[in-house]
């Protein structure tokens, strides 16, 4: 069996693990008297490796997840600042517990692996401390899946690279099938540094923004939400958001679902780093971002993890600019659950009919490539500008596309398009005017 490639690292860990054997505690810890258990790690150490990350001394209020918290000192060190803490390992660590009784500590002890917990278990936290985990798991980017679901702000990671310093070279990852890495079974990857990040970004996660590289342990930043900055001047028009994979309306948390967003603007030299994404609370990078010909743009990017089931409003800004109007989409709602019950009624604003917006079919409107349906309306304010209206088809969003001035019965027509999957059946929809709704009607789609 072939050795690791870095020998330099390989040695390196190897000195730390019989170090550790013969002092028994990997974090020191300072007790309430003052006394210190010794550790591979001295209290100096830690606190510097803690100052590479943006964490306030005041974490009040706070929820913070620590990964591998190992005897605990970071876990300790959240409390003291504040925050409610729970720490995570995959196997028992008895010191944390005796470290936990001696500091008289409140902080949370969860036995578990990393690729199994979600929410449901445990949680979000605005928080979460992710220190010497990643290359010990077989499964990289779904642990960085599930650390990105159960955060809701900052993620701070620690990792073993296999460059230092770092190179731009391409995203790569040597893989451990044994003991290569250090004589240790459980390491099992040494991605370098551009695969680490991109790892990252992969996971959900925005802003993933590398802090440094020291002894070939990698310290990144990692977010769910953008930049608060000052946002001026008008934004796109979103006009259309559905799945990537199925193209109808259908998300789902436990699927790896992506989106496409259209949107019109006359900005030019769109990318990936100047489309901002947002979907309900969280940040969305996009995986590419193309231009569909005049002033028409397409994006797509991976649906973010942790979204709660139900209605989420998707929007994006370009640069600086204002974000846009907002359509909203389900998620791990069926579609006999996407009807409310009890909805606001926009005043006035009634539907007169529903066609099929080619060959004006009365109730019944084709699926497919291209398919559009036409809303016959009567009351609806000449003054309400076309990105205040939406049809809602089963409460899911299809922005207007085209809206008539009123014929000479006062009619008016909306048009709108429809993701091109749609499963064949009876739909419900409504005409939204600025947030409120009106009566829903029944619609049949079928396929020609």
């Amino acid at each position: 069996m072939q050795r690791a490639r870095n020998e330099e690292t390989t040695a390196g860990i190897r000195k730390l693990s019989d170090e550790l054997a013969h002092l028994g505690w990997y974090h020191s810890i300072e007790l309430p008297d003052g006394r210190v258990i010794p550790g591979l790690q001295t209290i100096d150490v830690l606190r510097s490796r803690i100052a590479e990350y943006p964490i306030p001394q005041d974490l009040t209020g706070k929820r913070v997840l620590d990964i591998g918290a190992w005897d605990g000192w970071f876990s300790f060190e959240m409390e003291r600042r504040g925050a409610s803490v729970v720490a995570v390992d995959s196997s028992r660590q008895d010191t944390l517990l005796e470290a936990k009784r001696l500091l008289n500590s409140k902080v949370e002890y969860v036995v578990e692996d990393i690729c199994r917990l979600t929410p449901r278990d445990i949680g979000y936290f605005d928080i979460v401390l992710f220190f010497g985990v990643l290359y010990h798991v077989k499964h990289p980017l779904l642990a960085l899946e599930r650390v990105c679901e159960l955060t809701t702000d900052l993620m701070c990671l620690e990792s073993l690279v296999t460059d230092c310093p770092p190179t731009d070279a391409i995203p790569a990852m040597e893989f451990y099938e044994g003991t290569e890495l250090a004589g240790q079974f459980d390491n099992w990857v040494g991605p370098n540094t551009s695969c680490l990040l991109a790892f990252c970004r992969t996971a959900g996660f925005v802003g993933v923004e590398l802090k440094s590289v020291v002894d070939y342990r990698a310290h990144a930043v990692c977010r769910r939400k953008w930049p608060e900055i000052q946002r001026s001047g008008a934004g796109p028009e979103l006009i259309c958001v559905e799945n990537t994979w199925t193209r109808d309306h259908n998300f789902a948390s436990g699927r790896d679902d992506y989106f496409t967003a259209w949107f019109v603007s006359t900005v030019t030299d769109l990318n990936c780093d100047n489309v901002f994404l947002q979907v309900g609370p969280y940040a969305a990078r996009p995986v590419g971002v193309q231009s569909i010909g005049g002033n028409g743009w397409q994006t797509n990017a991976k649906l973010p993890p942790g979204l709660s089931r139900g209605w989420h409003d998707v929007s994006v800004a370009l640069g600086t600019s204002e974000f846009s109007n907002h359509l909203r989409i389900p998620l791990d709602l069926p579609r006999s659950d996407r009807r409310s019950s009890a909805r606001a009624v926009a005043e006035g604003v009634e539907i007169a009919g529903v066609t099929d917006g080619k060959t004006f079919e009365p109730k019944r409107v084709r699926t497919g490539a291209n398919s559009c349906v036409s809303v016959w309306v009567t009351g609806l304010a000449d003054e309400t500008p076309k990105a205040e209206i939406t049809l809602r088809l089963d409460g899911a969003d299809l922005p207007a596309v085209f809206v008539s001035g009123a014929d000479q019965q006062g009619f008016k027509q909306i048009n709108a398009m429809l993701p091109p999957n749609l499963a064949p059946g009876e739909y419900w929809i409504a005409v939204n005017v600025g947030g409120v709704e009106s009566k829903e009607v029944p619609v049949e789609l079928f396929k020609s």
